[in-house]
């Protein structure tokens, strides 16, 4: 399987496709795909009702207001920043803070690997004006010593051109999760904040990161200007981001996300779900994670699996199966009651950590991945 097959998946998405909708009614059900809770639409729908049923959510105005304003102050809170502000997509919010950090200053360092410098059709450098340069390809993270030579190369052409703002993405999703060592963003933050260079965090996924390393949020918050969080991928809004930070960059952002279309007049079916899935998210999240470890390693006891982890990886890891056809076996999991990512071929099965995992035990899932052997 190839790397991107997984998360350009339509599978990722919080939603399920229709002919998995009666599978996922189930409360049992193991969905090993996707960092969040797949929703059907008539689930998401009654999740609203739900919500609504009080008449305590205020809506909003063009995205501005009611439980959207709720949601802001709950993530800037959450991140120990100043201020947050909603944004319809992470590829905007990820856009808009390289921007404001950047000024003047267009040079903008990124990993050669990221999202905003891969997977966003060049918005920065077409919408923006903006020059990204993409630093150590290949590899999930770049050092501290990439970043202060590739200042040093902008500084020395014969026209002087200053790095204005840096990003770093973790987990860095072409790299199946695989996380950018807290150390040497600590280093960098550091030396950037030093030299007056402004440092973004897409941290699309950095509740996930959390579990597995033990830093809070706030803590990863902390090294950076400004930070994206996606609200849809784990916090299973329909869509939606939030990009939090200093007052005196943020304040009237709002402004800037009109003049990018990004101003919806109603985004409080995005905003209320969001906001009803973060508070205990953490401590559900590493419950997941224990029952996930549980089940790995009562899986890697038996004889006919092997498994394979993400170097530094947070919440992907792959399973082969000995002596079993990948596909069958595949269907075989569906019927045991575990959804997982259909294998390309007889290859591996890729597996993802969310909170279905605390729908069972581990002994259960365990069995359940034994079952299906047949």
């Amino acid at each position: 399987m190839q790397r991107r097959s997984f998360l350009a998946s339509p599978l990722a998405l919080p939603f399920v496709p229709q002919r998995m909708s009666a599978a996922a009614a189930r409360n049992d059900l193991v969905v090993a795909y996707g960092d969040g809770i797949p929703h059907t639409p008539e689930q998401y729908a009654q999740l609203l009702a739900k919500l609504t049923a009080g008449g305590t959510i205020t809506p909003d105005s063009y995205s501005r207001g009611g439980v959207v304003e709720q949601l802001e102050s709950r993530m800037a809170e959450a991140l120990g920043k100043e201020i947050a502000v909603w944004l319809p997509t992470g590829t905007l919010a990820n856009h808009l803070a390289v921007r404001l950090l950047a000024g003047n200053k267009r040079r903008v360092l990124v990993q050669a690997d990221s999202h905003l410098y891969n997977d966003c059709g060049d918005c920065a450098q077409t919408l923006s004006g903006l020059n990204l340069v993409g630093l150590a390809p290949g590899k999930a993270a770049f050092t501290l010593d990439d970043v202060r030579n590739a200042v040093d190369d902008s500084m020395q052409g014969r026209v002087a051109t200053p790095v204005g703002a840096i990003q770093i993405e973790s987990p860095v999703r072409r790299h199946d999760g695989a996380r950018f060592g807290f150390d040497e963003m600590r280093k960098i933050s550091a030396w950037a904040h030093g030299k007056g260079i402004g440092i973004h965090l897409d941290g699309a996924r950095l509740y996930l990161e959390s579990a597995y390393t033990g830093h809070s949020v706030k803590e990863y918050a902390a090294l950076f200007d400004t930070v994206y969080i996606s609200m849809y991928k784990y916090f299973n809004s329909g869509s939606g981001a939030i990009l939090a930070g200093p007052k005196s960059l943020l304040d009237g952002l709002y402004h800037t996300r009109r003049m990018f279309g990004g101003g919806l007049p109603h985004v409080w079916t995005f905003a209320a779900v969001a906001l009803s899935f973060i508070d205990g998210f953490d401590a559900r999240f590493r419950r997941a994670v224990e029952t996930s470890e549980a089940a790995i390693a009562r899986l890697q006891s038996y004889g006919n699996f092997t498994l394979q982890r993400v170097p530094d990886g947070t919440n992907i890891f792959r399973l082969r199966i000995a002596d079993v056809n990948t596909q069958v076996y595949h269907g075989r999991l569906e019927n045991a009651g575990i959804l997982a990512q259909a294998p390309a071929g007889n290859e591996w099965l890729t597996l993802q950590v969310n909170e279905t995992w605390n729908r069972v035990p581990a002994e259960e899932i365990a069995r359940r991945f034994h079952q299906a052997l047949g």
